[in-house]
């Protein structure tokens, strides 16, 4: 049977070329046995040629781009079918009207000084002004020189020393540099310190700044000031300016208010100024600076860390309230230290 086949697709070589060659008929076998099929049958190959491709290279390069085009459009397309074009930008811009925080902004709670629009230096003041009200963050450390204060119970009071590791010391530069937005750089500290933090809810809401000294100076509880001030009233209202029209006469009267109603011993003292006595007081603890964080104020920090410094200062030795020293305080450190020692005569230094 094999034979039969191969010789039935074998085209005969002495048949005659086909001047015309027409297409193979569909019944060629409907009439032909099975044995006469090799014999008298014949088939006719014919080939078509293909029409010339007229379009030229580039116009295929371009069509092919733009089918590649329309491939990454449909990637991009969304569910709800529209192209979703990824490089697209947007810009704030802003009209110049004279005003004077154009360019940098200040806040007026933390001082951070930052470009509105810009989205960077937006969320760098939020990160600043979060830290300056309400606390650095800190996760803790493994050696913590914790400072057992009684009634305590919001959080804990620890130390930190000039010879302690690197990142104790770092984590103390973060907060003092913290404290000098509001009290003033190049003063707050030095290695030989007694840095005492107060920890609470995970983040360093107050801190404390201990030295030691040899000598300090009691400050006036009264002073003169306010008879002072009562000569210079009288003699400001005798060279007070008269204004004559004929027989009328105006004078410009000084009233001195005082709408508290309260003691005004700290009032006639002269602004920024502490009186002290001259002859010194011996001394062992300086307390340089002491800040609280704006939103944890009025907790009784502040209060906190002073027993802190008083009961671990001295080794084995817990000093008085009225034995610690001050560096010149400001209104509100005054006011501190007056509800502190409940009195106003206190000890003040000189920071070197």
């Amino acid at each position: 049977m094999q034979p039969k086949i191969s010789s039935f697709f074998k085209p005969s070589s002495n048949t005659p070329k086909a001047t015309d060659p027409s297409p193979v008929s569909d019944n060629i076998f409907a009439d032909a046995d099975a044995d006469d099929i090799c014999k008298d049958s014949e088939i006719s190959i014919t080939y078509k040629r293909r029409v010339k491709n007229l379009v030229s290279n580039n116009d295929a390069n371009s069509a092919g781009a733009a089918r590649e085009l329309d491939k990454e459009a449909k990637l991009e397309r969304g569910k709800s079918g529209k192209v979703i074009n990824k490089k697209r930008k947007y810009a704030q811009f802003y009209l110049e009207l004279g005003q004077s925080d154009f360019l940098l902004h200040t806040c007026k709670i933390c001082g951070f000084k930052y470009a509105k629009g810009d989205e960077e230096d937006e969320k760098v003041h939020k990160t600043f002004h979060k830290n300056y009200t309400h606390g650095i963050p800190f996760k803790g450390w493994r050696n913590e020189r914790v400072i057992n204060v009684p009634n305590l119970d919001l959080g804990r009071v620890i130390v930190v020393l000039g010879d302690d590791s690197p990142a104790q010391r770092s984590k103390v530069r973060e907060v003092v540099e913290m404290m000098e937005m509001e009290l003033g750089d190049g003063w707050i500290f030095h290695k030989h310190c007694k840095v005492y933090l107060f920890v609470s809810s995970g983040r360093i809401t107050g801190c404390l700044v201990a030295e030691s000294i040899e000598k300090a100076y009691r400050v006036l509880s009264s002073s003169p000031g306010k008879k002072y001030h009562d000569q210079n009233d009288k003699e400001e209202r005798d060279n007070s300016v008269i204004l004559q029209f004929g027989e009328v006469s105006f004078q410009r009267e000084v009233v001195r208010k005082n709408p508290s109603g309260k003691s005004t011993e700290t009032c006639d003292l002269i602004p920024g100024v502490v009186l002290c006595e001259k002859e010194a007081v011996p001394a062992s603890c300086g307390i340089r600076a002491i800040w609280v964080t704006p939103s944890n104020r009025r907790k009784h920090i502040a209060s906190y860390l002073l027993d802190a410094a008083r009961c671990s200062f001295c080794n084995g030795l817990i000093l008085n309230c009225s034995d610690l020293a001050f560096s010149q305080p400001t209104s509100a450190g005054k006011a501190l230290v007056s509800h502190y020692i409940a009195g106003s005569s206190f000890l003040v230094y000189t920071t070197s």
